[in-house]
């Protein structure tokens, strides 16, 4: 790994403009040799003979401004290639007998009566760049280590199945049960890289395009974090991430280059798929992809190699002399060369080499056939080779490789390069015959007109099948592979969570800072305390983890090669190669990466991290809820924490802060666990379960589930825990807070979050002013109380002759008199979800509508969900039911004026945690 100075200069390259020049003579000197290099041997000639100053400049590290785009050719020149050390012959058949399988296997999924559907254009562009890497580079986990870690593009999934069924991976009848997971089970293969789906096979979900790109970027940098810190060696794995040029155009694409390059994460190659096409369409038809990529990869600090021709161009190349074949090559827009993938080697000839008689004399001696046959880079084992090579030797910096292909090859000319190619899924038999004879398949025409086209095996004894099997083995196993192999963790007991159980006494505090708290003492603890990966977008001071600073540190590669202009302070800004916490900068994306990558670690290297990402709670599942179901489908664990929750808590920000929603979007998503606790005992038994479903168990005993809680950044005072707590209502979603002790009209309040204190007051109200006994209630979730009941509905649904079993929010709810109001700082759908199950007449109070900038009191009498207006609501519920006579509804309004949102007691300031 090079060093801190050669990975990250913080200068990358530049010149001298202000320093004087010392040696005048010397400098004409130079400046002479290039006016005669232009005189005598053309610009071309010059500017080559500069390009090789600025490369030498470069190694020798002499600082030279970097070039924003080279030429439109190979960056590895052919007298550079490496030896090639495979079997070209070999390959070439297993490349074949896979492209045949993949193709197949959509085709038939598009038999009568099954019309599921498949890609596969995209795997026969890139199947030449994923052959070279499974017989060559990616490293498998057969010695107990990650290997490598392989973020395979999603719309290829076929040919990685095609390939795998080769190897005795996967089974025919698996291969016919390709999108049927269910019909077809145990059987079924998932349309896409899935782990959940398939938890032995996919390790990394992509086809949510650009999140692929962007976790790769942080998977590579949780390798080198893990190794930093001593939990995993992780030297040998390298992160390779498989792209499409269209999927570049995300902005989670190319959106996170900078720290990869910041970071030197040489463990790290992008292989962009440039077969210049979308799903619909040309991807730049009027401009260069592969060159707008270049220039955007180079200017973020990445290493490019740019593979654009096969082996035929380099004849041609060598005697371009004048350059007239180089700039024809540059000035060709993408659009063209598309449409020279369907045409003929005649139309080549008279459209791209016939308006120069320098090109076309360059031709004159190859047949159209032959000119038809000159090729993309992307295709050529050798050329794939080399460029993959390279890569793995580069040090310093993050390589990128943009491969052109051509979307459909080999599939014939109803596919190739065709902009409807995406989406066709169905070959007929006459395009079966030309695709078997081109790959040079041994099936029978009468095979392929009968019925559905059969798969290729050419046997378990062959060549080509034992040299497959061979490479692996000499690689370290086969991939893709998901496996678990990470030990149970020894969790500390009780005594770690009794600070928390004792309350905050005469101290208020804020539901953030108690479960800091508790965080800390869990850090400390010499089992696990190493394992938390503490995750915040710039945030750490506003939740009051600063406090962290001194002693886990902030990870960074390079330590701290600067004086903290805060260094004088007890919580002063401390990084370090062995930091615990990760400071991602304000880049939620980025954040939810890491989260992502630390929460898998488990599985990719056997090593399980605790991740504890806490956020601006308006910016989690709203900005970033497609990551959270990328996180559920990679099945990683961890703590999620959406602090300064709610829609009237941090009142003063106005309403891009004001979560009211994020509880009803993680409602959605079946991998999460969520709560919106009130207090510090709630939130103690929580963690405690949490980390005990996620990280206590035996493999085949953990669960794969991350969870969810939303804090509040609103001090209040934290009841110490009661002596006959309920635990089993924490974790289930409901238990009975606090007992109604006077008051003769029984009624009910649930409440949760920073909800559950206007419940106590209202309650206190209600007693003292309208001889109203409620008990409240605490719903530490909504959402798992819905949950559970969808499952018990569903069992009685299928089992209507057993005995029908009762949710447990009316099991818990069953003997409570009265109407049950529900308030939270929430919109009213989401203590609606278990309004169904409340066993009587039941209300809620929210939050619904845009959030704005005012105090607590008056955003809270605004929406109606304040103390006061729990106790109208409460009091109308008894109304309706004759408990009470209504006109005490219009006195109740009138002596709280609960139209006007000015009269509310503004409360405790707004702000930070």
């Amino acid at each position: 790994m090079a060093s801190g100075s050669d990975r990250n200069p913080i200068i990358i390259g530049g010149l001298p403009s202000q320093v004087p020049d010392f040696d005048p003579e010397e400098t004409q000197e130079w400046l002479d040799s290039l006016d005669a290099a232009v005189d005598e041997r053309g610009r071309e000639r010059a500017r080559y003979l500069m390009l090789r100053l600025i490369e030498r400049a470069r190694e020798k590290r002499v600082a030279v401004p970097e070039m924003r785009s080279t030429d439109y050719v190979n960056t590895i020149a052919t007298k550079d290639e490496p030896f090639f050390p495979g079997d070209e012959e070999i390959e070439r058949k297993v490349l074949n007998a896979t492209r045949w399988n993949a193709a197949v296997m959509v085709s038939r999924a598009q038999r009568p009566g099954i019309g599921v559907g498949g890609h596969i254009a995209t795997f026969a562009s890139s199947a030449s760049l994923y052959d070279v890497g499974f017989n060559h580079f990616f490293r498998g986990k057969d010695d107990g280590r990650g290997g490598d870690q392989i973020f395979f593009q999603g719309h290829a999934s076929p040919g990685i199945y095609a390939r795998a069924f080769l190897l005795d991976r996967l089974s025919e009848t698996q291969l016919d049960a390709f999108r049927q997971e269910k019909s077809k089970a145990p059987n079924g293969l998932s349309s896409y890289p899935h782990p959940r789906l398939m938890p032995d096979f996919w390790e990394f979900p992509t086809v949510s395009m650009g999140l692929g790109p962007l976790g790769a970027i942080y998977q590579a940098r949780m390798n080198r974090y893990m190794e930093a810190r001593g939990i995993a060696d992780t030297s040998d794995s390298h992160v390779w991430a498989y792209l499409g040029d269209g999927e570049m155009d995300e902005p989670e694409s190319l959106g996170q280059l900078s720290i990869a390059a910041r970071e030197g994460l040489d463990n790290l190659t992008f292989v962009v798929n440039c077969n210049l096409q979308r799903l619909d369409g040309p991807v730049r038809g009027n401009g260069k992809v592969i060159q707008e990529l270049e220039s955007q990869f180079r200017g973020a600090g990445w290493n490019v190699i740019k593979l654009v021709w096969d082996r035929s161009w380099d004849p041609l190349l060598a005697q371009d002399r004048t350059g007239i074949l180089v700039n024809k090559l540059n000035t060709t827009p993408d659009g063209q060369f598309q449409t020279y993938a369907t045409e003929t080697g005649a139309y080549i000839r008279e459209h791209f080499f016939g308006d120069d008689p320098r090109l076309r004399e360059m031709v004159k001696d190859m047949t159209d056939q032959q000119i038809l046959h000159l090729g993309r880079g992307g295709h050529d084992h050798r050329k794939v080779y080399a460029a993959y090579a390279a890569a793995k030797a580069h040090k310093g910096q993050p390589t990128v490789i943009l491969a052109q292909t051509v979307k459909g090859w080999t599939l014939g000319p109803n596919f190739e390069g065709r902009n409807a190619t995406h989406q066709m899924k169905k070959l007929t038999a006459e395009d079966l015959k030309r695709f078997r004879d081109r790959l040079h398949i041994p099936i029978a025409d009468k095979d392929l007109e009968d019925g559905n086209p059969p798969y290729y095996h050419p046997g378990r004894d062959s060549e080509e099948i034992q040299y497959m099997h061979d490479r692996r083995k000499g690689l370290g196993g086969y991939v893709p592979t998901r496996v678990v192999r990470a030990k149970p963790l020894e969790l500390p007991g009780d005594k770690t969570y009794a600070t928390a159980k004792k309350g905050s006494g005469q101290q208020s505090i804020a539901t953030t800072m108690a479960f800091v708290r508790i965080l800390k003492d869990l850090m400390r603890d010499k089992e696990i305390g190493k394992r938390f990966v503490l995750i915040a977008p710039d945030e750490y001071r506003t939740f009051g983890m600063d406090a962290f600073f001194p002693s886990a540190k902030i990870y960074n590669p390079l330590g701290q090669q600067y004086e903290s202009v805060d260094r004088d302070l007890l919580l002063a800004y401390k990084e370090s190669p062995t930091g615990q916490m990760l400071h991602d900068g304000i880049s939620e994306a980025g954040c939810t990466a890491s989260l992502i990558a630390a929460g898998s670690a488990y599985a990719t290297h056997g090593e399980p991290l605790i991740p504890v990402y806490v956020f601006y709670s308006m910016f989690g599942f709203q900005r970033t809820g497609d990551q959270f179901w990328q996180m559920a489908d990679q099945l990683a664990r961890g703590f999620v924490l959406g602090a300064t929750a709610g829609r009237t808590t941090l009142t003063g920000e106005g309403l891009q802060h004001a979560d009211g929603h994020s509880q009803l979007l993680a409602s959605t998503n079946p991998g999460c666990v969520s709560y919106d606790p009130a207090f510090g005992y709630e939130i103690a038994h929580i963690v405690k379960d949490g980390l005990r479903r996620m990280y206590g168990g035996t493999p085949e005993e953990n669960e794969d589930v991350f969870y969810y809680l939303t804090v509040y950044n609103e001090p209040i005072q934290h009841p110490a825990e009661p002596a006959d707590v309920d635990v089993e209502g924490i974790l289930k979603g409901v238990y009975r807070y606090s007992t109604g002790e006077k008051g003769q009209i029984p009624a009910q309040i649930m409440a949760s979050g920073v909800a559950v204190p206007w419940a106590v007051e209202a309650q206190r109200i209600l007693a003292d002013e309208w001889n109203v006994k409620a008990d409240v209630w605490s719903a530490t979730s909504w959402n798992e109380l819905r949950r559970e009941a969808v499952d018990v509905e569903r069992y009685n649904l299928l089992h209507p002759e057993e005995e029908q079993r009762v949710p447990y929010v009316t099991r818990k709810l069953s003997g409570a008199q009265g109407p049950f109001v529900a308030v939270s700082d929430w919109m009213r759908s989401v203590p609606d979800q278990i309004a169904r199950w409340v066993p009587g007449a039941y209300q809620s109070l929210g939050a619904d509508g845009f959030g704005f900038a005012d105090t607590r009191g008056a955003a809270r009498r605004f929406f109606h969900i304040d103390a006061q207006s729990i106790v109208l609501a409460v009091l109308t519920e008894l109304a309706k039911d004759g408990k009470i006579d209504r006109s005490v509804l219009k006195t109740a309004v009138d002596r709280y004026d609960l139209l006007d949102v000015a009269s509310a007691d503004p409360g405790a300031a707004g702000g930070d945690a």
